[in-house]
């Protein structure tokens, strides 16, 4: 397990990249329904944040576009143009630029068989993402194909519904060292659905042979979901020993840290009070929703939307985090506005996978070189924006499907 490391796969926000506001329960995506997008701006943004990261010294990886526009949802939807727009939206949703919704991934030192497992998530709860995970099956069986060190499973069938990572949390004393995996569910009921589904998490535990001892399912608090806290990874964030959290986050927080702590003595909480950060703040700035990472030198940092940064009672719980001795050394702001208006931070953005480089498809591994590649491709072939009118239109259709086709050209990636 040594050679074992942390790798965040970002998505490459697609050339479709819209504002539909498709994500009921998602109120940054509700609330720029209608507004001109600028898919260039949006997948330049997200590269900038990959470069930063690998000059922080962290290994980066990515995710592709999904194909867009879906002709098999449109055919299924029986689309004439008689149809309420959202729906005619929805074949041309870019939501898979969210790599956190990918898939659930389990390390090797957590499973029975000594494989990562990962099972890709059924996004069941919403029909523009309930079209992805057979595509996000077909690049994670590539990218993860080494059958050796990978098993990569079908998504759970529905009607449980399973969105993946975002709703999951693994605590350890160093990523290549057996973890505790925390599932994060919530009930149905409320104004909001409750995207992410108990039983679609036991499910996914059993899939990768998790030891029962050693895996957790904590309810989501509903006050979270009602404010728009869809995912977890709005209100919370685990990495190595750290769980970075709001007070209001889960349903029961003594009962939730306790059965953690349990089980994973060594956790280290920071729990940010209601008094400081208000949830519905907490949400609005996505302070959460940020990537917590160990940086070489072993330190942690915190890498935030910039809205963290423009909030004054947020950025004054930051700077008093890193002023303190706690394990949270610095707060990193990047910019993805085009993201975050459509409902998706830092976190959104990436899969976090524990493995070994060298048993990965080199192809879905990011360096500077390759950098410059894609972002050549979206210099030249990313449309500058697209109007809500402009969906559905078959100019739009081919400058999209021909951006895709330019970048997977560009790759050398096939059968995706």
């Amino acid at each position: 397990m040594s050679n074992l490391k942390e790798i965040n796969f970002d998505g490459i926000i697609g050339p479709s990249h819209n504002y539909a506001g498709l994500s009921l329960g998602n109120i940054a995506s509700a609330s720029h329904r209608g507004e001109t997008s600028y898919p260039r701006e949006a997948a330049l943004q997200g590269l900038a944040k990959m470069r930063g990261n690998m000059a922080r010294g962290l290994a980066q990886g990515f995710l592709l576009p999904l194909p867009r526009p879906n002709p098999a949802l449109a055919q299924a939807l029986a689309l004439d143009g008689t149809e309420n727009p959202a729906l005619r939206a929805a074949p041309w949703s870019a939501s898979s630029m969210w790599t956190a919704n990918a898939a659930t991934v389990s390390p090797a030192p957590d499973t029975q068989d000594g494989r990562c497992h990962l099972t890709p998530a059924n996004l069941v709860t919403m029909v523009h993402r309930a079209q992805e995970w057979q595509d996000t099956k077909a690049q994670l069986d590539i990218a993860f194909g080494d059958a050796q060190h990978f098993a990569v499973h079908d998504a759970v069938p529905p009607t449980f519904g399973d969105e993946g990572a975002a709703n999951h949390m693994r605590l350890c004393e160093a990523h290549g060292e057996p973890g505790v995996e925390v599932f994060v569910y919530g009930r149905p009921g409320g104004k909001f659905p409750a995207r992410q589904h108990e039983q679609a998490s036991r499910a996914v535990a059993r899939k990768h042979g998790l030891d029962p001892a050693r895996t957790l399912f904590i309810e989501q608090n509903p006050e979270a979901i009602e404010a728009g806290a869809f995912h977890n990874d709005v209100v919370a964030v685990a990495n190595e020993r750290v769980l970075f959290t709001h007070a209001r986050a889960f349903a029961d927080p003594a009962g939730a840290y306790a059965a953690m702590r349990e089980v994973f003595p060594a956790l280290e909480l920071v729990e940010v009070p209601e008094e400081a950060v208000s949830l519905e703040e907490a949400i609005r700035t996505y302070l959460f929703n940020a990537q917590l990472v160990t940086l070489p030198d072993s330190t942690m940092a915190l890498i935030v939307p910039s809205e963290c940064r423009d909030s004054e009672s947020v950025w004054n719980f930051c700077e008093k985090m890193m002023a303190g001795n706690g394990p949270i050394r610095q707060v990193l702001p990047v910019d993805v506005r085009q993201s975050m208006a459509n409902g998706g931070g830092p976190a959104c953005l990436r899969l976090r996978v524990v493995a070994d480089p060298a048993t990965i498809d080199p192809r879905f591994l990011l360096d500077e070189a390759k950098a410059d590649r894609i972002e050549a491709v979206i210099a030249r072939h990313w449309p500058e924006s697209i109007t809500p009118d402009q969906l559905g239109t078959d100019a739009l259709a081919d400058q999209v499907r021909a951006a895709r086709a330019a970048l997977l050209d560009t790759l050398e990636i096939d059968g995706v």
